[in-house]
């Protein structure tokens, strides 16, 4: 398995080395004046490794640089490997996607709607519509996040002990409980909202499979691809030393050095398995997971998926194949809206035109919230990650940057 190196020529694999040398260039840039502490950037073609850099601290605090092995703070690139894990359960024919998501979580049976009032007294309505599991995989589902700020249902959240994370001891079930017992936004399937659906996706991946989402994501993903560094907390001794520190923008503005974020809660483990945002690990871990999903649900022999789910989950789920534009509210997620779709657990790009970002059509992929990224194209056969830790994602434009950087030094 092996240490993540360059293994291939940037010429052999259709890059020119001069042009990639403009991406280190502009990030170096970031790290010069403060903006991020470091990161580390891998550009691959056809699974093998073209361009591996990195620059800056993963501790500026303690002068310790980023190294190849450093473990990030993975948020909301846990995403997808949730979402792998259902659709792993999926094929198995433990449920159907449209099947109620209170069939396996009963709290969720009888959910009502926002329409109007404030976080302390709210008029609701009954849905009409169940959550269905596609629901959850599609951001679909009417539930929210804290962190949003834009509706009374979000502040709801926030009273609860949703924010940025969840209640002290709280589980998982506890968590979903907790979710349930608020109003939706909006009707089951009539809009995209950025949510906590997935951690409730990952609630079923438990139930189904009686097994916590911890112990599945070892014994079903990790150990099979060979991850050896992915988990929901970075134990003591080695990985802890590894582990990249937090930073947040700093208030003084985005262009001021970031900030370190105090204490440490991915040292110890979680009272909920966040199957939305919890994972911390390293590039190679989730490069050759990224080269799972490239390779149509393959690596090196082990296969997890069918080559027709993989394709179906990067395939666009919203109704009428229209973008997030149309479809979604005008609130963050961890990718633009025009041109770009949504399909089970990634955002897809449906009309590279329309974001005006040099990208490719049915590219896909997603990002955290510490600001890391990853994509794969399909048709230029590509996998590209980067990794920083800078909350929030919204700070900086650095993934359409990486994208006109990363596209552009392709020749062939």
């Amino acid at each position: 398995m092996g240490e993540l190196q360059v293994d291939i020529e940037a010429g052999e694999a259709g890059f020119s080395a001069e042009r990639l040398a403009r991406l280190d260039r502009h990030f170096s840039r970031y790290v010069d004046d403060g903006r991020l502490p470091g990161w580390l950037a891998v550009v691959a073609r056809r699974g093998r490794v073209a361009h591996l850099a990195s620059c800056g601290m993963r501790d500026r605090e303690r002068s310790l640089p980023v190294e190849t092995d450093t473990l990030w703070r993975l948020a909301s690139m846990t995403k997808p490997v949730t979402t792998v894990a259902a659709l792993m359960l999926y094929e198995e024919g433990a449920f159907e996607l449209k099947d109620p998501i209170s069939k396996w979580i009963p709290s969720f049976e009888n959910m009502r709607v926002f329409r109007s009032g404030n976080p302390v007294k709210a008029d609701t309505r009954a849905a009409t519509e169940p959550i269905r599991v596609w629901h959850l995989m599609t951001h679909t589902a009417g539930l929210t996040y804290g962190f949003h700020h834009s509706h009374p249902v979000d502040a709801m959240y926030r009273r609860a002990g949703f924010e940025w994370g969840s209640p002290k001891d709280s589980d998982l079930a506890t968590c979903c409980d907790a979710w349930a017992s608020l109003p939706l936004l909006f009707e089951p399937g009539a809009e995209f909202n950025y949510s906590v659906a997935t951690d409730v996706l990952g609630r079923l991946v438990e139930v189904v499979s009686g097994r916590s989402l911890d112990d599945f994501f070892r014994t079903r993903i990790f150990e099979p691809l060979g991850l050896t560094d992915t988990g929901f907390w970075a134990a003591e001794g080695s990985p802890a030393e590894r582990l990249a520190a937090a930073y947040m923008a700093n208030p003084a503005g985005a262009d001021a050095p970031a900030a370190l974020i105090p204490g440490d809660a991915a040292l110890r483990p979680p009272s909920m398995w966040s199957g939305g945002g919890g994972l911390v690990g390293t590039a190679r871990d989730y490069f050759r997971f990224a080269e799972m999903l490239r390779g149509r649900g393959a690596l090196e022999g082990t296969r997890l998926l069918s080559p027709r789910t993989v394709d179906y989950m990067a395939t666009n789920q919203l109704p009428g194949g229209v973008d997030l534009e149309t479809f979604g509210r005008p609130l963050f997620a961890e990718t633009t809206f025009d041109g770009v779709g949504f399909g089970l657990g990634v955002s897809v790009v449906t009309n590279p035109a329309a974001g005006k970002v040099l990208t490719s059509e049915g590219e896909y992929g997603w990002g955290g919230a510490f600001s890391t990224a990853f994509w794969i194209a399909p048709k230029e056969d590509l996998t590209v990650l980067f990794f920083t830790q800078l909350l929030p994602s919204s700070t900086h434009p650095i993934r359409s940057q990486l994208k006109q950087l990363v596209y552009q030094s392709l020749v062939d």
